[in-house]
């Protein structure tokens, strides 16, 4: 008889693919949503971490927490998605937070962590990518 617990499920890995998507991306746009209303209100202050000035900076890092959190929630075009996402999180994770103890630069290495896992295994099977992009 085999364990449900020790035998692979496709259905129990499409669901934890959409858990970890609907976390991380839910998530991150707590962060994503304040820097894109700091755009709308034209206020362009913000780090300047890796010298392309703070506009720019500010407009990478919303383009990654907003839009690009928003499309791993629905899962349309994950794989692309998590690319900026990556880079964002490697970006908070070895320079901005470097000098920070652990605890607070730990966040930026769990969403790295997880927008590495969805690059690497795509969005599972409850997502609009399978659904648009069938095969």
């Amino acid at each position: 008889m085999r364990s449900p617990l020790l035998s692979p499920n496709p259905i129990a890995s499409d669901v934890g693919l959409l858990i970890l998507r609907l976390v991380s991306g839910g998530i991150l746009l707590t962060h994503g949503y304040p820097k894109f209303q700091k755009i709308l209100s034209g206020n362009m202050q913000f780090g300047d971490p890796i010298g392309l000035g703070q506009a720019s900076s500010l407009y990478l890092s919303t383009f990654a927490e907003f839009v690009c959190a928003i499309l791993v929630l629905l899962g349309l075009f994950t794989r692309l998605a998590t690319i900026p996402l990556i880079i964002n999180m490697m970006v908070a994770f070895f320079i901005v937070h470097v000098a920070d103890d652990f605890g607070t630069k730990e966040m930026s290495l769990l969403f790295l962590g997880m927008f590495i896992v969805l690059f690497f295994t795509g969005p599972g099977r409850f997502s609009l990518d399978r659904n648009l992009f069938k095969g």
